[in-house]
Formats: C-alpha cells, sequence, structure tokens
C-alpha cells in the first residue's frame, strides 16, 4: 500500500468507526441467549448469509472469466484474489474431507435448533423458477427489514466495481470477525449449544480476520488506488453498507421484542 493509500484508509476507518461500533455492540446480540430467541435471529440472518455470496459472485464474474469461450483476466492478481475468497466462501474444508458451502452449513445449523428455514428454502426454489427477487421476498413471512436488507444489496451489485468491493469488505468481511464474536460470546454465557452455528462463526472469525478480509482489502485498495475520490466513493457506499445491516439488525431485534411484521 502507498503512503497516500495508507493515509486514505486511515481516514476511511476513522469517519466508519462509529456505524462500525454500533453494529459490533448492537443489543441484538443480548437478546439471543436461549433457543427461540436463536431461532428469529437465524430466520432472518440467514438471508445475509446467502445475498453475501451474491456480492462476492459479482465481483468473480467482473474480475475473472466465467464465460466460454474464456478469455483471460485484465487484472490476475485481483483474480486470484477473489478466486481465493470464493473457494472457502463456496467449498470450505471445515473438517477433514468435508467440503461445504457456509450457506449449506448455515442450513445445516438452522435444522439442528430447529429454526424456520422454510422462508429461505421457498425464496431459493422460487428464484429457480425464473422469479423476481422483490416480489419473492414481499410474499414471505419475515420481517419487512429482512427484504429490505437483500434488497439493498442486490442493489449494490448494480453498482460500479469499486462500489461492490467496497460494501464486500467494509459491510461484510471487515466488520463479520468483531460481530461474530459478540455472537459467540452470548451463546457461550447462555450455554445455548448448537455445533454446527458454532462451526460457521468460527470459521467466519478465522478466515474472514486472517484471510478473506487481508485479500479482500488487498482488492479494495487496489481498486481505489490513490485517488481521493475513489476513496470518497467507496466511503458513501460503505456508510450505506453498515446502515443496510443496523436496519436488519434492528427488524430482528423487534421481531424478537415481538414487535417485527
Amino acid at each position: 500500500m502507498s503512503p497516500e493509500s495508507e493515509t486514505l484508509w486511515t481516514l476511511l476507518e476513522a469517519d466508519l468507526r462509529p456505524l462500525r461500533q454500533g453494529l459490533v455492540t448492537h443489543p441484538v446480540y443480548g437478546l439471543i441467549g436461549d433457543l427461540p430467541a436463536l431461532r428469529v435471529f437465524m430466520a432472518s440472518h440467514v438471508f445475509a448469509v446467502w445475498d453475501f455470496m451474491s456480492l462476492l459472485k459479482t465481483l468473480q464474474r467482473r474480475l475473472t472469466c466465467v464465460d466460454v469461450p474464456w478469455i483471460p483476466p485484465a487484472d490476475p492478481l485481483a483474480a486470484r484474489l477473489i478466486n481465493e475468497i470464493v473457494l472457502g466462501e463456496e467449498s470450505d474444508e471445515v473438517a477433514p474431507q468435508r467440503y461445504t458451502s457456509h450457506f449449506d452449513l448455515y442450513l445445516t445449523a438452522m435444522e439442528e435448533v430447529d429454526a424456520d428455514a422454510r422462508p429461505i428454502r421457498r425464496f431459493l426454489t422460487e428464484l429457480r423458477e425464473g422469479l423476481a427477487p422483490e416480489g419473492v421476498l414481499a410474499s414471505l413471512p419475515i420481517p419487512k427489514t429482512t427484504s429490505r436488507f437483500v434488497i439493498d444489496t442486490l442493489c449494490t451489485c448494480e453498482t460500479s466495481t469499486l462500489e461492490v468491493a467496497s460494501a464486500f469488505l467494509l459491510g461484510r468481511e471487515d466488520l463479520v470477525p468483531a460481530m461474530f464474536r459478540s455472537l459467540i460470546a452470548e451463546i457461550e454465557r447462555s450455554g445455548t449449544r448448537c455445533a454446527s452455528f458454532r462451526l460457521y462463526l468460527d470459521r467466519h472469525v478465522h478466515l474472514d480476520e486472517e484471510t478473506h478480509g487481508p485479500l479482500a482489502k488487498m482488492l479494495f485498495v487496489s481498486l481505489c488506488g490513490d485517488d481521493p475520490a475513489n476513496w470518497a466513493r467507496a466511503k458513501a457506499m460503505a456508510a450505506t453498507a453498515l446502515a443496510s445491516r443496523r436496519a436488519l439488525w434492528d427488524g430482528v431485534v423487534d421481531a424478537l421484542k415481538g414487535e417485527g411484521e
């Protein structure tokens, strides 16, 4: 990272710190200390687990080649970085010779605690049938804030590659370890047992902090370069992504308190 980029990154982190901290200390984590509450949380959070892959696949489509005939990627380093992340997210080795996507691992965790996976499964079934996401989401028995979060993410996928990378890094990869540590702390405090969910959380803390986060940061910085205008666009998108996550968590809190839709 150049000295100019280092300075711009430091300024960006400082500007986003209040939004980020509000998510790391959000009251939602303190409300999932028993299985009924965890089930409510997971029924909404699974949609964020799903739409994360839309951000990732948008970057893979733009920075690598997934078409036939194949064309070499314009930026081999960017292609390497994003393919490395896809490998872990789509086919992680969660145990010796056991490979699974993190989304499927999450579904396994939902089954383990008897969380309601019918909305997300119906969502996927109707997407396979060619229905538009917005219409399907509107018909599902989930909080409106959850539907809005997914729609916001899909809209982000239509923006510039720099903005998608910003939402991916600053709204997801860089944030997840701290958020998930808050979840782990509450689960340990309450004594709630869910082996697959704990594995899911632990894998993300480990991978996002030690591997995926640094890779996403390298990609993000390379896209921003030393241009302050690029960093300003990235900051605006990051703030939007963080606000969207805050609204998602607020909606889960309302649902847990019996105030949700």
